[in-house]
């Protein structure tokens, strides 16, 4: 209940005890974005190389399939992201300098 009204709770606080600037969470926020998009990409290109392994009609087969179709979407929301978090980035290198 603490996170969602915005109440730091001990584990979002510092070794010393004291609440962490907001940049500071701003910058762990965009690590973890950054890792997560890391590993999708790296997934990403993992099933594109497993699905050259395939032989024509199987790959012409999976090609067919709403999960391939979803995996499909889901890499364009992707890159949609990877963008948004760049603006993102951005943003509080700014806020940062300010």
């Amino acid at each position: 209940m603490a996170d969602k009204i915005g109440i730091m709770t001990e584990a979002q606080t510092n070794t010393t005890g004291t609440e962490r600037p907001d940049l500071d969470q701003s910058e762990l926020a965009h690590a973890i974005i950054e890792s997560l998009l890391d590993h999708t990409r790296v997934v990403s290109d993992l099933i594109a190389l497993m699905a050259q392994a395939l032989d024509q009609d199987t790959t012409r087969a999976l090609t067919q399939t709403p999960q391939w179709q979803a995996y499909l979407e889901s890499r364009r929301k992707l890159e949609r992201t990877h963008e948004d978090v760049d603006k993102f980035a951005r943003i509080m290198k700014q806020v940062g300098e300010d």
